[in-house]
């Protein structure tokens, strides 16, 4: 049986949304920009590619955030817990690892925590992640 390498080991960091859970999301929260994607996976027609810095623009309004998943998750997560308390509301699809220093600092802050049922299926995967997701919601203040 082969088994592939980048589901269990850290080759990308880039988890590309699931686009039916995203929709369905969209239909409660009406995302108008998409905080960290590139131009194949934006979710909104307003996006952060990684050329723009996502964590270096200003955030307004109701934002998607579907992070690199690896080292430097918490700055986006310090990020979109900062821009909600400057008036945007950030919903944060991220991995659910309650045993991190990123989760506990930031995540922990989130008005709403909803953990996923299940393994997503990520875009272009065959397989569901090797991981528990969860939405972290922050609302602006």
């Amino acid at each position: 049986m082969a088994i592939n390498r980048g589901m269990l080991t850290s080759n990308s960091d880039m988890w590309s949304t699931p686009q039916t859970f995203f929709d369905e999301l969209d239909k409660e929260f009406r995302f108008g920009l998409d905080v960290c994607a590139t131009a194949e996976n934006a979710k909104c027609e307003n996006f952060f590619t990684e050329k723009l810095d996502g964590l270096k623009q200003n955030w307004k309004g109701v934002c998607w955030m579907n992070p690199p998943y690896g080292r430097e998750i918490g700055k986006w997560m310090a990020k979109a817990y900062e821009s909600s308390q400057k008036g945007a509301t950030v919903v944060c699809l991220v991995p659910s690892r309650t045993d991190t220093r990123w989760w506990h600092d930031c995540a922990m802050k989130g008005d709403i925590i909803r953990f996923i049922k299940g393994r997503l299926k990520f875009s272009n995967n065959k397989n569901s992640a090797p991981f528990p997701s969860a939405l972290v919601i922050f609302k602006s203040i």
